[in-house]
């Protein structure tokens, strides 16, 4: 029993240590707890002390982690980022009727948030929490029920339903279109491209695909759509996009189509679901709420 008591240090010297080691300071760490310098200080030696090893090298007026302290940070930190989860989901939901959802920014703010209203009316009783994530993650450590995902429904032990593919077609400002000749897909191999960090290989599939080699000079990167689409409209170059994220832009003249050539992707956006949610009723009752939208 004394084994097991050492091996589950109390809560307040695992939030003084995982707060000194995210802000490398005890007196960040007392700023942030609201406690004095000198409490973190014990509560972090007591920690050490407990578990009998050394979790911070003290040089001078400073600190830094040792190797044990860096993998201990880690994973003291996911643990406590569960329990806090845990705790707003008990607070929030005691019917069990919560739904942590995760979407891509553009994709939620463009298509999903207008929608949304629909799905609340219809199911008044399901409080959804929404995170951002532009790429795949481990379901595992996260405290999620799904995501909306585009690629492939690859995730391993999960269940990917198909929502809808998308058409992506170069486009740019009609100023930049102005000083620039462009007849044929060749030459958009030397002008200023626009790339996705997402979705890097876009430009290079596309030029593919029409028979032309890609430019060897990739061109500007920027993570996310709406910077993408910004940059475009501000004349820095072509982005190849997909039409119904940008079909604001493209009413208000603020982009305009180059060729009416999508990029052929067998991509899509998926609900990807751990099967462990697989019948939690709130992702139930979100997937069929999806489905209906995208049919229609």
């Amino acid at each position: 029993m004394l084994g097991q008591r050492r091996l589950i240090p109390s809560t307040s010297m695992l939030m003084a240590f995982e707060a000194s080691a995210r802000n490398g300071s005890f007196t960040l760490a007392a700023q942030e707890l609201n406690l004095t310098q000198g409490a973190i200080s014990r509560q972090v030696s007591a920690l050490e002390k407990q578990l009998g090893v050394v979790l911070f090298k003290r040089i001078k007026k400073s600190i830094k982690l040792s190797e044990a302290g860096e993998v201990y940070a880690s994973e003291v930190a996911s643990a406590l980022r569960t329990i806090r989860n845990a705790s707003l989901n008990a607070m929030s939901d005691t019917q069990g009727k919560t739904l942590n959802l995760a979407i891509l920014p553009t994709f939620g703010m463009r298509w999903l948030m207008p929608r949304f209203p629909d799905f609340l009316k219809k199911n008044p009783q399901i409080t959804v929490n929404f995170t951002s994530k532009l790429s795949p993650f481990d379901f595992a450590s996260e405290n999620l029920h799904c995501a909306i995902h585009f690629g492939h429904p690859n995730w391993p032990s999960t269940e990917g339903t198909y929502l809808m593919s998308e058409q992506a077609v170069p486009v740019a400002a009609p100023s930049f279109i102005g000083d620039h000749t462009i007849r044929q897909a060749e030459e958009l191999t030397h002008l200023p491209l626009l790339h996705i960090e997402t979705r890097p290989e876009a430009w290079a599939d596309w030029f593919k695909q029409n028979g032309i080699s890609p430019p060897k000079d990739k061109g500007m990167v920027l993570e996310q759509f709406s910077m993408v689409s910004q940059a475009a409209i501000a004349g820095m170059g072509v982005a190849i996009l997909p039409h119904f994220l940008i079909e604001t832009e493209l009413e208000r003249g603020e982009l305009e189509i180059l060729m009416s050539i999508p990029l052929e992707n067998s991509a899509g956006y998926y609900l990807i679901t751990p099967k462990s949610h697989e019948s939690y009723a709130p992702v139930v009752a979100l997937k069929e709420w999806l489905l209906e939208q995208t049919k229609e």
